[in-house]
């Protein structure tokens, strides 16, 4: 047989568990094996190249898989990794492979190709009103293949985990009020269909429906060991930032007068983007 090849995002499941998935093509051959190599290349923070060695052993949970793997501390939830096989060796061969330049996705240092749909699920956004919003409409929300997502704003109660009555509609007033001004959230015009599952841009013929846009910000990150503000980013000044849009909206007036006049940013802002201005962010 030649040479078998499949990529994987890794879930925060499999980085507790230690856990990798393996090509289907592999199983019949290596099930009924004791012990099985599994050889891990990667670059810590993207730069150094590391090679472990893992003696494993193929696992049946939903799907087959190898246990006893030590995944490196960089390796984030969503990460791809490529698994190879050949029936000629005993060994798996499982490779990361580096970002041009790391990125930070919400706040989390990214150092290897990843997918966007599952950083946006496997985010952990904390505890906080806030954060129990937007984990609300991270993991149930419709996801996108850029990491967007969008949820209907008349489901968000039940979810969010603040409660009812008054006291709860109050906690969540504040919540997605703030999350809106920090530029997490926006409010869109979508729909849903007969099932409630929900689509944006609205498709003719479903039901109107108001919805939330995630859409994660994406910016440069240092490597370790380059200058970084340091910040406490449990409570901290956030300064003015851009912000991917929903597809076919557009910046306010104001925005794009907060984006010209704004010290930290160059240049006009680019279609599809709106400005955040400066703000305290909690939680």
């Amino acid at each position: 047989m030649p040479k078998v090849t499949r990529r994987f995002a890794l879930w925060q499941a499999d980085l507790d568990g230690g856990v990798c998935a393996v090509p289907e093509e592999s199983v019949e051959t290596l099930r009924d094996r004791d012990r099985v190599e599994l050889i891990l290349e990667h670059r810590t923070h993207g730069l150094t190249a590391t090679r472990q060695v893992f003696e494993s052993s193929l696992q049946e949970d939903v799907e087959w898989q190898f246990g006893d793997v030590a995944w490196p501390a960089d390796v984030r939830p969503g990460v791809l990794v490529t698994v190879s096989w050949q029936s000629a060796k005993d060994e798996l061969v499982v490779r990361t492979t580096p970002l041009d330049e790391p990125v930070r996705v919400d706040g989390v240092d990214y150092f290897h190709e990843y997918d966007p749909r599952v950083v946006t699920r496997e985010f952990d956004a904390g505890t906080s009103n806030r954060g129990q919003v937007l984990h609300a409409v991270r993991k149930l929300g419709r996801v996108f293949e850029d990491g967007s997502a969008v949820l209907p704003e008349s489901g968000l109660a039940a979810h969010c985990g603040l409660g009812r009555g008054a006291k709860g509609t109050f906690l969540l007033k504040n919540a997605l009020d703030q999350l809106i001004r920090e530029g997490y959230l926006t409010r869109v015009p979508g729909s849903v269909d007969k099932a409630g599952y929900p689509s944006y841009p609205a498709v003719e013929g479903q039901k109107p429906a108001d919805m939330l846009f995630y859409a994660p910000l994406v910016e440069p990150a240092p490597y370790p060991g380059e200058d970084d503000d340091g910040t406490d980013r449990r409570e901290h000044w956030v300064n003015g930032f851009v912000r991917k849009l929903p597809p076919g909206a557009h910046p306010s007036e104001t925005q794009v007068s907060l984006h010209e006049r704004a010290e930290e940013t160059e240049g006009p802002l680019a279609p599809g983007y709106t400005f955040v201005k400066k703000h305290h962010r909690t939680g």
